[in-house]
């Protein structure tokens, strides 16, 4: 009914058909062709050919009002298509566990609003089957999370590698031959562990110490236990918390030794009687990714805030 709508508005605005055949760059027949095929779906005439100029017939007033309606939601589309291409409207939305909401998300978030200020962004937090569960109904954009998804459900985009250190009290006897393996708060905010000269410490150096851990169940909780296996012990764990910074701020107080994530250790106060140590084995060092659904249509926003992922962990030069 409506698809020919220019044609019949252009006949309404020049009140002759002649005069819009030649505005829309058609023959005069061709316009009546199609003006009056749009009559015969209707049922009624849109033009009262009888009077000079053209006149609307009542069901034509009813006509071109509701076209006219129809140009301004059109029109509204538009700027809106437009306002999404130049990120002058728009949303995401993120998932992410208490770690990477707190610590890594804000500063890309923050750069990603200081380019693109219209946009609105949110951010849920949860444990992993929370925010795949949030990924899989697309109640968020992203997740970013260390766990590995399915990727027969799930696209994903590397972040960084993430390594695993132990934090140990330096008042711990331990500590006291071990000198040429520890690492200052510094140096892991400079990255120096990643240089090929500083070494990895045997873990059972530690055996005897007492653990601070993560809950069973958490990744670096099982990556915890495989490492202290694969050296030989088990764990004497005194306590077990839900969160990588709440067991790092309980460890500060001297009672033992935690595993920390060195993406948390540059976040997190500088403890002077902290003492930390790189961990070798496949366990230590795990992936983090950005995940969306897999076939799911990338906004412009989406591809933005990727791309300024990728940038935001350029490393330093």
């Amino acid at each position: 009914m409506f698809t020919w709508k220019k044609y019949i508005y252009e006949v309404y605005r020049e009140k002759s058909f002649s005069k819009a055949a030649q505005n829309l760059y058609i023959s005069q027949p061709s316009l009546s062709a199609r003006v009056k095929k749009v009559e015969k779906e209707i049922g009624f005439p849109l033009f009262d050919r009888s009077t000079s100029p053209l006149q609307l017939t009542e069901v034509g007033e009813v006509y071109i009002k509701a076209a006219e309606e129809i140009f301004q939601i059109e029109q509204r589309v538009e700027n809106y298509i437009n306002n999404l291409t130049t990120l002058k409207t728009g949303s995401l939305s993120l998932g992410a566990s208490t770690l990477f909401a707190g610590y890594v998300l804000p500063p890309i978030v923050t750069d990603f609003k200081k380019k693109f200020p219209d946009v609105d962004i949110q951010i849920t937090e949860g444990n992993t089957t929370l925010l795949e569960s949030l990924l899989s109904n697309n109640s968020v954009d992203f997740v970013i999370d260390n766990y590995h998804y399915d990727s027969t459900l799930y696209s994903r985009e590397l972040y960084c590698m993430e390594n695993i250190f132990l934090a140990v009290p330096r008042h711990f006897r331990e500590n006291e031959k071990l000198e040429s393996y520890q690492l200052s708060h510094e140096s892991i905010q400079n990255k120096d562990y990643l240089k090929g000269t500083c070494p990895a410490v045997p873990l059972e150096h530690f055996s005897k110490l007492p653990f601070i851990t993560l809950a069973p169940g958490n990744d670096t909780r099982i990556r915890a236990d495989r490492l202290c296996r694969e050296a030989g012990f088990h764990p004497h764990i005194i306590l077990e918390l839900d969160q990588q910074s709440t067991a790092y701020m309980a460890a500060s107080t001297q009672l033992g030794a935690t595993f920390i994530s060195d993406m948390l250790v540059r976040q997190l106060p500088a403890f002077e009687h902290f003492v930390y140590y790189k961990l070798a084995g496949d366990s230590a060092h795990r992936q983090v990714y950005f995940y969306y659904k897999n076939h799911k249509y990338k906004t412009r926003a989406m591809e933005e805030f990727l791309s300024m992922t990728h940038l935001q962990n350029l490393p330093s030069a």
